[in-house]
């Protein structure tokens, strides 16, 4: 308002700005408060999915705990959010705003914590269930490519078990046309090398007799891989997908064991050990003793390289034995609220669209509470009967006429005439 009482341009445009925001205002209030129930009504419907989901059984008692609790979080969001709506856009000084902001935002982190997780549940928890089954599935596969792997390397060993056998052969060959000793025949350094390669082709027979059950094992993992898989995607409810999910699981655990069980590396450890530990000298059967000495210098020529054989067979099957070993996997059924959690970044639509249907009012909220600072702002400075608008001041001016009317007129009173006597005076005795 200006010096001269009159209010000017600025004022009477706040004003007018003012009052056609408080009309807006106040028709939107007339279904506010329906749209604000209508959104805690169906965040409590998907609550009360995402309850159902957590509990095990399906009689009347949990259909009522569950009814009770999606009651309970409609209401509780209903009256918070009215809560807000009413009283921040209300408030006009710092200290009560960041109080009530405060308040709105732990009410906010209650209502997350108690609706919107199971309403992502109740949205994305079947698929979030599904995802956790995929999962698994991939954890087994690496699971039994590493025990194939593991158990394939092991069967690998039997080309250098072959390697040295054949090695011994050809050196028996040797011996017995008088390559080595010097004796033809097949005396005792002949029959020390036949030795060897007897124990060494035992041990090759051994090797590729794991063969077909490595084959067998990996082959069947393979074939309950496909049935998870399958289950997985198949149609229909994945509780009970996955009641047969973790039958499979159970079995297929069973071949990764058996996988880890073919693996002969240990085997040829213990006889690359016994190879050149386990030694039944022959009898020397020189015809003289410098015959014999020479069969004692090969024989011992021989030990020394069966050792170095033994040795390096025993290094080969030691890597495959210190190879990393398939990782322990294990299928843990989940429900679908833990699913969901589990996999929230899989699932950002579903969360966001949970959380949104129960924040949304926070944006009415600082919406309503911009209008009515507007509101504030244009009536700042501008006198209050200023503010009045002619329907107010007619009805002012009724009112004001009404009251007149309902007071008595006082009679006129002479000048010399004594004062009407007040109610003390009646009531005061006379002296």
């Amino acid at each position: 308002m200006n010096e001269s009482g009159t209010t000017s341009r600025a004022e009477a445009r706040g004003l007018r700005q003012s009052r056609e925001i408080e009309g807006h205002l106040a028709w939107l209030d007339s279904f506010t408060g329906t749209a604000l129930g209508v959104l805690a009504v169906a965040s409590g419907i998907y609550t009360y999915l995402g309850v159902s989901s957590l509990l095990d059984d399906t009689g009347a008692l949990s259909v009522f705990a569950a009814m009770a609790y999606s009651i309970a979080v409609s209401v509780g969001i209903f009256v918070f959010w009215s809560y807000m709506l009413r009283l921040l856009p209300a408030v006009r000084s710092a200290s009560s705003r960041i109080g009530l902001l405060a308040s709105m935002g732990l009410g906010s982190l209650a209502i997350v914590a108690m609706s919107s997780w199971l309403n992502a549940a109740a949205l994305a928890g079947a698929a979030a269930v599904e995802q956790h089954l995929a999962t698994t599935v991939q954890d087994y596969q690496g699971a039994l490519e590493r025990a194939n792997t593991i158990a394939v390397s092991a069967q690998g060993l039997g080309r250098d078990v072959s390697r040295v056998r054949t090695s011994f052969e050809d050196l028996g060959e040797q011996e017995a046309s008088g390559g080595l000793s010097g004796l033809a025949g097949r005396g005792a350094v002949f029959r020390l090398l036949r030795q060897k390669s007897d124990e060494l082709s035992a041990l090759e027979a051994q090797i590729a007799s794991q063969q077909p059950l490595l084959d067998a094992a990996f082959a069947e993992g393979n074939a309950i891989l496909s049935r998870m898989r399958a289950l997985t995607v198949a149609p229909g409810p994945v509780e009970a997908r996955s009641v047969e999910f973790s039958e499979e699981a159970v079995r297929l655990a069973g071949v990764i064991t058996t996988l880890r069980q073919l693996s002969v590396a240990p085997l040829v450890v213990r006889a690359a050990s016994d190879l050149s530990a386990s030694v039944v000298l022959p009898q020397l059967d020189g015809g003289d003793d410098a015959a014999r000495s020479g069969q004692q210098a090969t024989i011992e020529s021989v030990l020394t390289v069966l050792g170095q054989r033994a040795e390096t067979l025993r290094q080969a099957a030691e890597a495959v034995i210190a190879m990393p070993p398939p990782a322990d996997t294990t299928y843990t059924p989940i429900s679908a609220a833990d699913a969901v959690i589990l996999y929230a970044r899989n699932f950002v639509p579903s969360w966001a669209g949970a959380i949104a249907i129960d924040l949304l009012p926070a944006v009415l909220v600082l919406i309503v509470s911009v209008a009515q600072a507007a509101i504030r702002t244009g009536r700042d400075g501008v006198a209050v009967e200023d503010q009045m608008t002619l329907a107010e001041l007619r009805g002012a001016l009724i009112a004001l006429r009404e009251i007149e009317a309902a007071t008595p007129a006082e009679a006129p009173q002479e000048p010399n005439a004594p004062a009407a006597p007040t109610p003390v005076d009646i009531a005061r005795p006379a002296e």
